[in-house]
């Protein structure tokens, strides 16, 4: 990596950028953040801290700037997300919400003057990890203000209308493809990210859009969460254990349909939106019940990012090109995914669209290292979470930043969580007839 393709403005700017939402979304008393708002989720006070005392471990203690730390190590093991899981953080005597926003505000003044006085490739490398976890964060404060009851303090932009268009699937032919991030173009790639290589995919069919509230609605109607066949063994009993009948934040509306929670309003359900709050068990019961069946993370990284045309990647499902609103919907600023057929712009090189944000995506694959893995700066960020339990998602959400949004990005999760922007998109096997490969390698 070059100073070029990092770019100390580019690190900067994406810091600011991760500091700014932060900000906005802590912008509340101090009840509201000090409160465990629910178990699966940290009081937000405990984000505010953690993604400065995170940003001091990973930019200037690394770097031998942390001499008097701004967070000092009994203070800092507060914020160690390993030793304190969220459901105790709340009885932890964490920082106040003031002194909180006074730590941070240090660390990023010695983090700035680390970037300027050393503008040398690894710490602006490590500036975009540092911009990626803020951002992260920044979602999962997100989740955390669609789980309280009041309303987050922003205001929601308006959502792109959808437009009609065939919710069919489209044929990826069997081939090679490149799969993971190429260093020189995405130069804040993660270490599960690395290394990039050639990998063969049998033909499928993934459908062009994620399945929409109206469509779930038809899975409610047939009975599909009181039918143990179209559940996994493990998924049947966690319905049963958690009472799941719908996804998380819809009720009945006492005329026979159903209302959703949304950011402390009560709503109509509606049809064409991708449905969210899904967990892993329950997208698969409804893949099973249509069908069809989730994408593995490789069909889907294929899906959205191989060109067969020429043969190699595209940086973004559509080209080359930046992200606008036109392509993807992304960054917070809706509250809420864009309609089905929002983003006829964004189609990848098959046809198939919103792959990118809105809502992310479970897939049938494990998160686990691709082959040559090498852990990074942050060397417990990936590794810990190999161990065959952690369903991988793809694509980003409405809520994701696109510092932390790429074709090659891999989330996971527990397959029991709901709270996150997560929906479902299906696939399907493809006959030995339809096998046409791709030529590209």
């Amino acid at each position: 990596m070059t100073t070029a393709t990092c770019g100390l403005d580019a690190a900067v700017a994406a810091l600011d950028g991760a500091r700014r939402r932060t900000l906005t979304l802590t912008d509340l008393g101090e009840d509201d953040l000090t409160r465990q708002h629910s178990p699966l989720m940290s009081p937000l006070v405990w984000d505010l801290a953690h993604v400065g005392q995170q940003e001091e471990q990973w930019l200037l203690i690394r770097s031998g700037r942390g001499v008097d730390p701004v967070f000092e190590p009994e203070i800092a093991a507060l914020y160690d997300a390993f030793q304190h899981p969220r459901s105790t953080r709340r009885q932890l005597p964490l920082l106040s919400p003031a002194e909180s926003r006074r730590r941070i505000a240090a660390v990023r003044g010695r983090a700035l003057d680390l970037l300027d006085r050393a503008p040398a490739d690894d710490p602006q490398f490590v500036a975009g990890l540092v911009a990626q976890h803020e951002q992260q964060h920044v979602e999962t404060m997100l989740a955390t203000h669609q789980l309280r009851l009041g309303r987050p303090p922003m205001e929601a932009a308006a959502a792109p209308a959808g437009r009609p268009a065939p919710r069919d699937a489209v044929l990826v032919p069997g081939g090679a493809f490149r799969c993971g991030a190429d260093p020189m173009v995405e130069p804040w790639a993660l270490d599960n990210e690395l290394p990039q290589h050639w990998v063969d995919v049998p033909a499928f069919r993934i459908a062009r859009f994620p399945v929409t509230n109206g469509e779930w609605l038809a899975f409610l109607a047939a009975g599909g969460y009181d039918e143990a066949r179209w559940w996994s063994p493990q998924g049947w009993a966690h319905r049963q254990e958690e009472g799941l009948v719908a996804p998380l934040f819809w009720s009945p509306d006492g005329a026979g349909g159903w209302v959703r929670r949304r950011f402390g309003v009560a709503e109509e359900v509606p049809l064409d939106e991708p449905v969210q709050h899904v967990c892993w068990h329950e997208a698969q019961a409804y893949a099973r019940w249509a069908g069809g069946r989730l994408p593995t993370e490789l069909e889907w990284e294929k899906a959205c990012a191989w060109d067969p045309a020429v043969g190699r990647r595209r940086r973004w499902p559509w080209g080359e090109e930046a992200p606008t609103a036109a392509r993807c919907g992304s960054g917070g600023v809706m509250l809420r995914p864009a309609a089905v057929g929002a983003h006829p712009a964004g189609a990848s090189a098959y046809g198939v669209e919103q792959l990118i944000g809105d809502v992310w995506e479970w897939t049938s694959s494990m998160f686990a290292p691709w082959p040559g893995f090498t852990p990074m700066v942050y060397d417990t960020y990936s590794a810990p979470f190999f161990d065959g339990g952690y369903p991988v998602l793809r694509g980003g959400s409405w809520a994701t930043d696109l510092v932390a949004m790429r074709p090659s990005f891999r989330n996971w999760d527990l397959p029991i969580r709901r709270q996150i922007f997560c929906g479902v998109r299906l696939a399907w096997d493809t006959p030995a007839d339809n096998t046409a490969a791709d030529t590209g390698r």
